[in-house]
């Protein structure tokens, strides 16, 4: 099992910028990827970036250039450095971890509880 924790959300203007942290813990080893995805009312969840061990990023087209995601491996700690967030950023943001199954050769999803972003314009 795969504990996270996630913390930085919060409101903001538009234009201005946060910083969202994801410390996980327990069975957190082998082959991983950490993320963030985000879930707006009425929408679906959808990714916004992801960070492998060897810090390969991924971002969703909707967030290049403004967001950046890093990690510390010591720490097993995911960031996410929102800047310029717009009003349509509003989301509960969830940190994921997806860890490979060597044995079985699948990966399993594990899930923070959500942290709030609110973005006003």
């Amino acid at each position: 099992q795969v504990q996270l924790v996630e913390s930085g959300g919060g409101l903001v203007q538009a234009g201005e910028s946060l910083r969202l942290s994801c410390a996980a813990s327990g069975s957190i080893f082998g082959i991983n990827i950490m993320g963030w995805h985000r879930q707006a009312p009425g929408k679906q969840r959808e990714l916004v970036a992801s960070i492998t061990t060897g810090g390969n990023t991924n971002y969703a087209d909707s967030v290049k250039g403004r967001f950046t995601i890093s990690r510390d491996n010591a720490k097993n700690t995911v960031y996410l450095q929102m800047n310029s967030l717009k009003p349509e950023d509003t989301a509960v943001y969830l940190c994921n971890y997806r860890k490979f199954n060597l044995g079985g050769g699948y990966w399993t999803d594990y899930w923070g509880q959500g942290t709030q972003v609110t973005v006003s314009s």
